[in-house]
């Protein structure tokens, strides 16, 4: 048989608030929770998600691994063809 009175007080219905206003209830052992990040305004859920690469991340991994050499000495080739046309013309 548990033991009585060693398990905390259960809130069916605690307000989960963010910014000062509830966006939610849940069961929870605190009445109220208070968030600074909930699905209605991440910027992942909202579809405001932006990737930053200010240090050339993908780039550096693209050369590292010879995924970038291909698409420019395709281009390349390309251009040197386009030019050699133009110079016939």
């Amino acid at each position: 048989m548990p033991k009585p009175d060693i398990h905390p007080t259960w809130y069916p219905d605690a307000k989960v608030i963010c910014n000062g206003e509830v966006v939610m209830t849940t069961g929870s052992t605190q009445p109220e929770i208070h968030v600074d990040v909930w699905s209605g305004n991440h910027p992942f859920f909202t579809g405001t998600q932006k990737i930053l690469d200010t240090e050339g991340r993908v780039d550096r991994f693209m050369r590292k691994y010879g995924m970038g050499s291909k698409k420019k000495g395709g281009d390349k080739a390309k251009a040197d063809a386009e030019a050699k046309a133009d110079a016939k013309s």
